[in-house]
């Protein structure tokens, strides 16, 4: 881990937090990322975790089997399954003494200069306190027309909020992979990649590969670097976090901001 304090948005999808069959929340996995996270929190750095899964969290409590496609539908699992999504980080977190902080945002707070404000003052307190927030739409309230649409472009969003210096999409995939399947551990260009992409989405996904592009651009334009790594191999995120060599790294095309 390098030195300085860093800080850090952690983008968690619905396809990595969920069980194979997608209608329960994988306590292994929450198990491992509650525990990465509180190393590099411990280690002196601050975290904000973007997560997606109340949807997935509410299917199996409704009976259902798959992502429903009417809005209403939707609605409902988030509102079954955001409880369940928080109890899991709550509990995995109280393991190591970490506290965490549920915050639900829509795209109209975003667009409210006195909203974003109050959001990132709130972010602020939370971090001085060593807390972690756990950020997510707030789907039941949300319409199709006013949705981030997914949560790649929210952790951008989170992560310029922030002031944040690293953004990190962990993803079913190595990275962004090339024609043969190989990572590609570094991209300057983004124009140069678009052909590379591929649309991973499973059942429970929203964005895929695209989606995660244009998240990329959003936080590389406003000078934090972002990577796309594995939320599926252990000691990823704490990898990223020291500064080694992993997944698909896009650096910044502006200067780092000042904390």
């Amino acid at each position: 881990m390098a030195s300085e304090r860093k800080r850090i948005v952690l983008k968690l999808g619905s396809g990595i937090l969920a069980t194979p069959r997608g209608t329960n929340l994988d306590q292994r996995q929450f198990a491992r990322i509650a525990r990465e996270v509180s190393a590099i929190v411990e280690s002196g750095n601050e975290v904000l975790v973007v997560s997606s899964g109340a949807v997935a969290a509410g299917l199996g409590a409704m009976g259902l089997k798959a992502r429903p496609d009417e809005l209403a539908a939707r609605q409902a699992c988030a509102a079954v399954g955001q409880g369940r999504l928080m109890g899991a980080y709550t509990e995995h977190f109280s393991r190591h003494k970490i506290t965490v902080a549920q915050v639900l945002l829509t795209y109209a707070d975003l667009d409210s200069r006195s909203a974003y404000a109050n959001i990132r003052t709130t972010l602020h307190r939370l971090l001085a306190g060593n807390i972690v927030p756990i950020i997510n739409e707030n789907d039941t309230v949300s319409v199709d027309e006013l949705k981030f649409g997914d949560n790649d472009r929210l952790s951008a969003e989170v992560a310029i909020l922030a002031d944040a210096n690293l953004l990190v999409l962990l993803t079913s995939v190595d990275g962004l992979l090339d024609a043969k399947g190989r990572t590609i551990p570094r991209v300057d260009d983004l124009a140069n990649v678009q052909r590379f992409v591929r649309e991973e989405r499973g059942r429970l996904s929203v964005g895929g590969m695209a989606s995660k592009l244009h998240a990329v651009q959003l936080a590389v334009q406003a000078g934090i670097p972002t990577v796309i790594a594995s939320g599926r191999k252990a000691g990823e995120f704490v990898r990223v976090a020291g500064g080694k060599p992993c997944g698909t790294y896009f650096p910044p095309l502006v200067p780092l901001r000042a904390q």
